[in-house]
Protein backbone atom coordinates (compact mmCIF):
# COMPACT_ATOMS: atom_id res chain seq x y z
CA UNK A 1 0.00 0.00 0.00
CA UNK A 2 1.55 3.36 -0.85
CA UNK A 3 1.83 6.66 1.48
CA UNK A 4 -0.85 8.11 -0.51
CA UNK A 5 -3.24 5.12 -0.23
CA UNK A 6 -2.71 5.26 3.56
CA UNK A 7 -2.92 9.01 3.50
CA UNK A 8 -6.42 8.89 2.25
CA UNK A 9 -7.50 6.26 3.94
CA UNK A 10 -6.64 7.63 7.42
CA UNK A 11 -8.59 10.96 6.56
CA UNK A 12 -11.37 8.88 5.12
CA UNK A 13 -11.89 7.18 8.66
CA UNK A 14 -11.12 9.95 10.64
CA UNK A 15 -13.60 12.12 8.23
CA UNK A 16 -16.23 9.40 8.76
CA UNK A 17 -16.01 9.06 12.59
CA UNK A 18 -16.40 12.71 12.97
CA UNK A 19 -19.47 12.44 10.48
CA UNK A 20 -21.53 10.10 13.00
CA UNK A 21 -20.04 13.00 15.63
CA UNK A 22 -21.85 15.35 13.74
CA UNK A 23 -25.21 13.30 13.69
CA UNK A 24 -25.18 11.67 17.44
CA UNK A 25 -23.91 14.56 19.61
CA UNK A 26 -26.45 16.33 21.63
CA UNK A 27 -25.09 19.46 21.95
CA UNK A 28 -25.79 21.65 18.26
CA UNK A 29 -22.73 23.86 18.94
CA UNK A 30 -19.97 20.81 19.32
CA UNK A 31 -22.21 19.33 16.32
CA UNK A 32 -21.42 22.63 14.35
CA UNK A 33 -17.67 21.83 15.11
CA UNK A 34 -17.27 18.31 14.34
CA UNK A 35 -19.09 19.26 11.21
CA UNK A 36 -16.39 22.09 10.44
CA UNK A 37 -13.65 19.31 11.57
CA UNK A 38 -14.75 16.86 8.92
CA UNK A 39 -15.06 19.67 5.67
CA UNK A 40 -11.68 20.42 7.08
CA UNK A 41 -10.58 16.68 6.15
CA UNK A 42 -12.45 16.76 2.70
CA UNK A 43 -9.92 19.77 2.43
CA UNK A 44 -6.99 17.76 3.18
CA UNK A 45 -8.53 14.84 0.91
CA UNK A 46 -8.23 17.13 -1.89
CA UNK A 47 -5.01 18.05 -0.80
CA UNK A 48 -3.62 14.57 -1.06
CA UNK A 49 -5.66 14.45 -4.73
CA UNK A 50 -3.57 16.84 -5.83
CA UNK A 51 -6.81 19.26 -6.25
CA UNK A 52 -5.12 22.38 -4.15
CA UNK A 53 -7.95 24.97 -5.71
CA UNK A 54 -10.62 22.83 -4.79
CA UNK A 55 -9.15 22.05 -1.54
CA UNK A 56 -8.69 25.95 -0.58
CA UNK A 57 -12.28 26.71 -1.80
CA UNK A 58 -13.60 24.02 0.30
CA UNK A 59 -11.44 26.14 3.28
CA UNK A 60 -12.97 29.26 1.95
CA UNK A 61 -16.09 28.62 1.27
CA UNK A 62 -17.60 25.64 3.60
CA UNK A 63 -15.28 25.52 6.21
CA UNK A 64 -15.07 29.11 6.68
CA UNK A 65 -18.53 30.76 5.63
CA UNK A 66 -20.78 28.01 5.95
CA UNK A 67 -19.43 27.23 8.96
CA UNK A 68 -19.48 31.03 10.17
CA UNK A 69 -22.94 30.85 9.34
CA UNK A 70 -24.45 27.83 11.19
CA UNK A 71 -22.94 29.17 14.10
CA UNK A 72 -24.87 32.59 13.86
CA UNK A 73 -27.71 30.58 13.14
CA UNK A 74 -27.51 28.88 16.46
CA UNK A 75 -26.00 31.34 18.91
CA UNK A 76 -28.51 33.74 17.38
CA UNK A 77 -31.58 30.98 17.45
CA UNK A 78 -31.24 30.82 21.94
CA UNK A 79 -30.82 33.77 23.97
CA UNK A 80 -30.45 32.38 27.05
CA UNK A 81 -26.69 32.06 27.65
CA UNK A 82 -26.50 29.63 30.32
CA UNK A 83 -28.54 27.35 28.12
CA UNK A 84 -27.11 24.78 25.61
CA UNK A 85 -28.78 24.02 22.09
CA UNK A 86 -30.03 20.62 21.85
CA UNK A 87 -29.51 18.48 18.81
CA UNK A 88 -33.16 17.01 18.50
CA UNK A 89 -31.61 14.29 16.07
CA UNK A 90 -28.70 12.96 18.10
CA UNK A 91 -31.94 10.59 19.76
CA UNK A 92 -32.36 9.08 16.68
CA UNK A 93 -30.02 6.52 15.56
CA UNK A 94 -31.84 5.80 12.36
CA UNK A 95 -29.48 7.81 10.11
CA UNK A 96 -26.48 6.04 11.52
CA UNK A 97 -28.34 3.03 11.05
CA UNK A 98 -29.53 3.70 6.99
CA UNK A 99 -26.29 5.21 6.82
CA UNK A 100 -24.12 2.00 7.36
CA UNK A 101 -26.20 -0.09 5.35
CA UNK A 102 -26.39 2.45 2.30
CA UNK A 103 -22.38 2.20 2.86
CA UNK A 104 -21.57 -1.29 1.62
CA UNK A 105 -23.67 -1.27 -1.86
CA UNK A 106 -21.57 2.23 -2.45
CA UNK A 107 -17.91 0.39 -1.07
CA UNK A 108 -19.16 -2.66 -3.24
CA UNK A 109 -19.68 -0.49 -6.27
CA UNK A 110 -16.41 1.73 -5.65
CA UNK A 111 -14.72 -1.73 -5.51
CA UNK A 112 -16.12 -3.44 -8.25
CA UNK A 113 -15.68 -0.92 -11.53
CA UNK A 114 -12.90 -1.80 -13.79
CA UNK A 115 -12.52 1.44 -14.63
CA UNK A 116 -11.27 2.60 -11.71
CA UNK A 117 -8.58 0.41 -11.36
CA UNK A 118 -7.54 1.59 -15.00
CA UNK A 119 -8.19 5.17 -14.41
CA UNK A 120 -5.44 7.73 -16.35
CA UNK A 121 -4.50 10.73 -14.05
CA UNK A 122 -5.33 13.40 -16.06
CA UNK A 123 -4.05 17.26 -16.45
CA UNK A 124 -6.32 19.59 -14.25
CA UNK A 125 -6.70 23.71 -14.48
CA UNK A 126 -5.05 25.37 -12.45
CA UNK A 127 -6.15 28.76 -10.03
CA UNK A 128 -4.89 30.97 -13.04
CA UNK A 129 -7.18 29.06 -15.59
CA UNK A 130 -10.24 28.70 -13.73
CA UNK A 131 -10.08 32.47 -12.43
CA UNK A 132 -9.84 33.43 -16.40
CA UNK A 133 -12.75 31.15 -17.29
CA UNK A 134 -14.84 32.97 -14.00
CA UNK A 135 -13.96 36.42 -15.75
CA UNK A 136 -14.30 35.94 -19.13
CA UNK A 137 -17.35 33.41 -20.30
CA UNK A 138 -18.85 32.57 -17.06
CA UNK A 139 -18.44 36.38 -15.70
CA UNK A 140 -22.58 36.66 -15.63
CA UNK A 141 -23.30 33.47 -13.58
CA UNK A 142 -20.16 34.60 -11.18
CA UNK A 143 -21.84 38.15 -10.40
CA UNK A 144 -25.60 36.31 -10.66
CA UNK A 145 -24.17 34.16 -7.66
CA UNK A 146 -22.86 37.19 -6.33
CA UNK A 147 -26.25 39.33 -6.04
CA UNK A 148 -27.86 35.99 -4.93
CA UNK A 149 -25.40 35.75 -2.04
CA UNK A 150 -26.59 39.24 -1.27
CA UNK A 151 -29.84 38.81 -1.35
CA UNK A 152 -29.81 36.07 1.21
CA UNK A 153 -27.41 38.55 3.23
CA UNK A 154 -30.53 41.20 3.55
CA UNK A 155 -33.22 38.74 3.80
CA UNK A 156 -31.32 37.21 7.23
CA UNK A 157 -30.61 40.96 8.68
CA UNK A 158 -34.46 42.05 7.66
CA UNK A 159 -35.28 38.86 9.30
CA UNK A 160 -33.41 39.23 12.56
CA UNK A 161 -34.33 42.66 13.19
CA UNK A 162 -37.84 41.95 13.21
CA UNK A 163 -37.43 39.01 15.26
CA UNK A 164 -35.49 41.60 17.91
CA UNK A 165 -38.16 43.96 17.59
CA UNK A 166 -41.32 41.67 17.51
CA UNK A 167 -39.97 40.49 21.28
CA UNK A 168 -39.44 43.81 22.53
CA UNK A 169 -35.61 44.37 22.39
CA UNK A 170 -34.13 47.25 19.87
CA UNK A 171 -33.09 46.33 16.41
Amino acid sequence: MSLITSIFIGISALMLLLSIGVVVTKNMVHSVFLLAASLICTAALFVALDAAFIAGVQLLLYTGGVITLMLFGVMLSRHDVGTSVPNESSNQGRGVVISLVLLIPLLTAIWTTPELANRVPIETAGAEEIGAVLMTTQLLAFEMLSVLLLGAMIGAIILASKRTTRNGGTP
